[in-house]
């Protein structure tokens, strides 16, 4: 195979799942060095395989049959740093506007590794290498002049050990012209110390330093880091003390550490919490605690109370203009808001939450019209649909927060609050406990809160499960509609998202369908479903396949590939560029996976790629991808191509918050590792027309079945009890 168009990835081995020390093939988890971190399949012969060290891999992606996408390795080297290489990727950052790779390798080539220093004392050498333009000279000579904060030698270092350019930045803001000095002393302190560096990166200078893998600093941050994966694994607040040290020996196989050693240090710098069995990441412990003392004295300031016969009157007035009847259940829901501080409002799909919700806005302006009225939801879809159906403008969480990408950190809390008087709150199932306390810091302001969520849906990709935490905790009014309007209007997808819940699915349903169809032929189904569904007059917008596992004959990858291939195939017009696994191409359906507020674009939209510009062509001279959200157009250049991925299926989680007229669901054996009620029932409930559930439908029914496969361990419910509910609640026993 030419090597020309072979994929490189450069990256860690996670585990190895098969290896043959006679062949020396090797199946193995392959973790990418990259913003995503995404842990693939790799397989291959090799020589010796090491889990501690980085891999440069060659090869391409291969469909098995049984397995799904795997990538075949060629061949691989151990990457040395390289002083030149640093440099390199230097002068092409973001530093040095219009200057590209190829320009600066010629600028190393002609004048050496040395070459910042010697254009630094005389920029005229320039003009001795050939090919710089004038704009370029003068790019590289602004860059220069800059005064000196450090910034340079840290960036050649970064660059050098393989660290992204985006984390200057942060490393700046927190140590200044004293990055460097403090990274070198000790590359681990970064983990507590600045936002949005994990044990991966920190470790990763380590190792280049060569600092030893039992050195104490080196496994002290290594406890603190195992701690938060596993909270993050289960989705839970903290992780048992026996598992905790059962996950860390197992991390430090062979090398000589004491467990019960680091765990008082990391106490004692208050790193981690330990209540009873129970090991909390700071972050967490302090997430947990401060949501329950805040909403413990919320509100701060109240509103003027309204008369109860006013509020009915302007209620019946509302119906009339508005042309709508509303039943006990949703008077009583729209009509709590004005009594209560915060209230909880929960349901499924066509049970008629939105009509309250904007019944609510309607009333709220009326009887307080000064009050400044916010709404908001985790995704910008969802957002956007609620801005939608209620007329109200509403934004994402993290928007209105005024979240920094780059320090995580949020621009909005209890020194600059939100300006508001009632917040309310849509699809609070996907909030994630550390989100809703930096939510409440900004609440000082706020008299009334009211959140809206569906509790059957799966819980917050983030650790937590707060709105199953507040509703359990018995401290707040919650109103359950549970009349579901849109079945009586024959809604097939409606009644069998409820029989999911209740258990009991029957053969047949409006609107819906079910093939019992073999794991290999589910690709050549899926096609034909979407294909049909095009010739039916539907878009590719208005379908969308939602699959529970990326790896698998019925995976993400898979699918993606497949329906790229049909519906986007390559022709002589549209560009198209290779980015690790995937192929980008003029006119796909583009998933967004990060928040980009400075962009307004947000995790889980959904757009089109619109246009490929080459490098040659581009200001940035980078290879530009142009993606259209629904009118929203995104730049998209190398350095952040792993922020979107292929949308013509994606997975459930990441469907969170959107509806689509037609979904289409595989079901194997395969994904029973992922298959439970709540996710079956939030893909089902992401249609609002007609669902397709096909494969191996054994699978679907013993997954609706399984109410829940790992409940969320969290104490957010006991905390609340303890400050809401402070008179003798055995329950809360040893909370701080």
């Amino acid at each position: 195979m030419d090597e020309n168009n072979s994929v490189k990835l450069n990256g860690k081995f996670v585990y190895i799942l098969f290896r043959s020390e006679e062949s020396l093939y090797t199946v193995g988890k392959f973790r990418i060095n990259d913003e995503r971190e995404r842990v693939i399949t790799v397989t291959g012969i090799m020589d010796d395989v090491r889990t501690d060290i980085l891999y440069n891999i060659s090869g391409n992606y291969v469909e098995h049959p049984r397995y799904g996408l795997q990538f075949a390795i060629e061949s691989y080297e151990i990457p040395l740093p390289s002083e030149k290489e640093g440099v390199i990727r230097y002068l092409s950052g973001v530093q040095f506007a219009g200057i590209g790779k190829k320009t600066a390798e010629k600028i190393v080539e002609a004048l050496g590794e040395d070459c910042l220093q010697i254009l630094r004392e005389d920029i005229d050498l320039l003009k001795t290498v050939p090919g710089i333009t004038d704009k370029q000279s003068a790019a590289i000579a602004e860059g220069l002049k800059k005064e000196d904060n450090g910034l340079e030698e840290l960036v050649r270092f970064l660059n050098i050990h393989g660290v992204g350019i985006r984390n200057l930045v942060r490393l700046n803001r927190a140590y200044g012209k004293n990055a460097l000095e403090k990274i070198k002393e000790n590359p681990y302190r970064v983990i507590e110390e600045v936002d949005g560096f994990g044990f991966a990166t920190a470790d990763k200078i380590g190792m280049n330093l060569g600092i030893a893998a039992d050195d104490e600093r080196r496994l002290y941050a290594l406890l603190v880091d195992a701690c938060m994966e596993l909270c993050v694994a289960g989705g839970n607040s903290y992780a048992r003390i026996e598992s905790l040290e059962q996950y860390f020996y197992k991390k430090t196989k062979g090398l000589s550490c004491d467990f019960d050693e680091l765990l008082n240090l990391a106490v004692k710098n208050i790193a981690l919490i330990v209540e009873d069995n129970r090991v909390y990441p700071a972050t967490q412990h302090e997430a947990e605690r401060g949501s329950a003392r805040f909403l413990a004295s919320f509100p701060y300031s109240d509103i003027e109370e309204a008369d109860r016969n006013v509020l009915e009157d302007q209620l019946d007035q509302l119906e009339d203009d508005l042309e709508i009847s509303y039943d006990e259940t949703q008077r009583s829901a729209i009509l709590e808001i004005f009594h209560s501080p915060l209230m909880i409002m929960t349901g499924g799909p066509g049970t008629g939450k939105t009509t309250v919700v904007r019944a609510m806005v309607n009333l709220f302006a009326k009887v307080y019209p000064s009050a400044a009225i916010m709404c908001a939801a985790p995704t910008g879809r969802a957002a956007k649909r609620l801005s939608e159906l209620t007329g109200t403008q509403a934004a994402t969480i993290h928007s209105i927060l005024k979240w920094d990408l780059e320090t995580n950190t949020f621009g909005r809390n209890n020194d600059e609050p939100l300006n508001a008087d009632l917040l309310i709150i849509d699809e609070f199932s996907m909030v994630d406990v550390w989100l809703f306390y930096n939510l409440l810091k900004a609440c000082v302001n706020v008299k009334r809160i009211c959140i809206i969520g569906d509790e059957n849906q799966l819980p917050s990709v983030g650790p937590g499960c707060v709105l199953r935490d507040l509703i359990a905790s018995e401290c707040f009014p919650i109103i359950r509609l549970n009349h579901i309007y849109r079945q009586e209007e024959g809604s097939g997808v409606i009644s069998l998202a409820h029989d999911i819940n209740e258990g009991d699915i029957k053969e047949k349903y409006p609107d819906t369908a079910f093939f019992e169809i073999r794991r290999q032929d589910i690709r050549q189904a899926v096609i034909n479903i979407v294909e049909d569904a095009l010739n039916k007059g539907y878009s590719l917008d208005d379908i969308q396949v939602l699959s529970p596992m990326y790896q698998g004959a019925a995976g993400i990858d898979v699918l993606n590939n497949a329906l790229q291939e049909c519906f986007n195939p390559p022709d002589d017009v549209k560009k198209q560029v290779r980015a690790g696994y995937m192929t980008f191409r003029e006119g796909d359906k583009i998933l967004q996976l990060k928040n980009q507020p400075d962009d307004d674009v947000y995790n889980g939209d959904i757009g089109t790629l619109a246009e490929i510009i080459e490098a040659r062509y581009s200001e940035s001279h980078k290879t530009t991808l142009i993606c259209d959200f629904d009118g929203t157009y995104v730049e998209y250049t190398q350095d952040n191509w792993n922020n979107i991925t292929l949308a013509y299926c994606i997975s459930v989680h990441k469907s969170q918050g959107s509806e689509y007229p037609i979904v289409v669901m595989p079901m194997t054996y395969q994904m029973s590792i992922m298959l439970q009620r709540k996710l079956i029932y939030t893909g089902v409930t992401r249609a609002s027309k007609a669902i397709i559930i096909l494969g191996e439908l054994g699978a679907f029914r013993k997954g609706c079945e399984i109410l829940e496969r790992s409940p969320r361990e969290t104490t957010l419910k006991d905390r609340l009890r303890m400050y809401m509910k402070p008179e003798g609640d055995d329950e809360t026993d040893g909370f701080a």
